[in-house]
């Protein structure tokens, strides 16, 4: 065994003392592109799996995580159990929600995935549920900074700074793409004067895991006030699997019915708000494949551009923005 994963025993032990005895399988849990660490613990006696976090604070999040987790957990919110958590040593040890997430089943027929959405989307809406006006100072405390003009112009700039001007190499200040700054502006405003309610902000298909025939949450330490569609956008424009546009189409109708919200409303603020996250997307992809180290990141860019001139088809006023990447990625 690695001296790593004896030290992670020697944590876990530490926390669990009744297992000081049982041997353990450790193994090591790939996921995205977080800076955190995931392992699973595999008990030898028969008793049921663990996975060990590790993280750092290099991200304001992270320390997030435990309470976003708790906070969910009381709305009856499908996620993982906390076992034990060591602050100091920056350990969270969780209940073990199995290896099946929503993106892994993207080559099963929609008949067999339909279901499976509609119950991830009744997840999001526990939480979709609770509105700014509901919170406390100590509950905002807790949360990560709610999205407002300033947070959306970031995520516009990550954008243009390492998918347009980065990856694809365009002055993107010239003079001939003023329109499409004019249309950021305006997106920005428009999204940062509506309602805002809690959203997970990293809604898309590997953050929800399947055990059943229920969806279950994670990664959701970035949990803060925002627009419901902006998790919608994320998960049905989410550029790690296959969805049409019927099937896109379907699930927004669903979400309006079971939250009892008027469809055309919705179908309006979800093509902005999924604009939103194309772009927030697509400046990661290049973030990550050009400066981080992690080039298996380029293989999603072409899905995403594709979304991302859907939405601009589909949405009213955005047009412009597709200025900013047409013409080849």
């Amino acid at each position: 065994m690695l001296p790593e994963h004896e030290a992670l025993l020697i944590l876990t032990r530490e926390q669990f003392p009744e297992l000081n005895s049982t041997p353990c399988e450790v193994e090591v849990i790939l996921k995205g592109a977080s800076d955190r660490h995931f392992y699973r613990l595999k008990w030898q006696d028969g008793r049921e799996p663990m996975v060990l976090m590790v993280y750092t604070l290099a991200r304001r999040d992270n320390p997030k995580f435990v309470p976003a987790t708790h906070r969910l957990e009381k709305m009856g919110a499908h996620v993982p159990h906390v076992l034990a958590f060591d602050e100091r040593r920056l350990c969270v040890w969780l209940e073990d929600l199995g290896r099946v997430d929503l993106q892994s089943l993207n080559h099963q027929p929609w008949s067999k995935r339909a279901p499976l959405y509609e119950a991830t989307l009744r997840e999001a809406a526990k939480f979709h549920g609770v509105e700014e006006k509901s919170l406390t100072p100590a509950d905002l405390d807790e949360l990560e900074p709610a999205f407002d003009e300033a947070l959306y112009e970031w995520e516009q700039n990550y954008f243009l700074d390492h998918f347009v001007g980065g990856h694809l190499g365009r002055e993107f200040t010239h003079a001939e793409y003023q329109a499409a700054h004019e249309t950021l502006k305006q997106l920005r405003r428009r999204l940062a004067k509506l309602p805002r309610c809690l959203v997970h902000r990293d809604f898309q298909s590997q953050n929800v895991l399947i055990r059943g025939e229920e969806a279950w949450l994670v990664d959701y330490q970035g949990l803060r006030l925002g627009r419901a569609e902006y998790d919608l956008g994320s998960l049905l424009y989410d550029p790690y699997v296959n969805l049409s546009r019927t099937e896109r189409s379907e699930l927004l109708r669903y979400y309006a019915a079971h939250r009892g919200l008027d469809l055309n409303e919705l179908r309006e603020v979800f093509y902005l708000c999924a604009a939103q996250r194309l772009m927030q997307a697509l400046g990661a992809y290049a973030n990550l494949s050009r400066n981080l180290g992690k080039p298996h990141y380029i293989q999603h860019i072409p899905a995403a551009v594709a979304n991302l001139a859907e939405v601009c088809r589909e949405g009213q006023g955005l047009h412009d923005l597709r200025a900013f990447f047409e013409g080849g990625f």
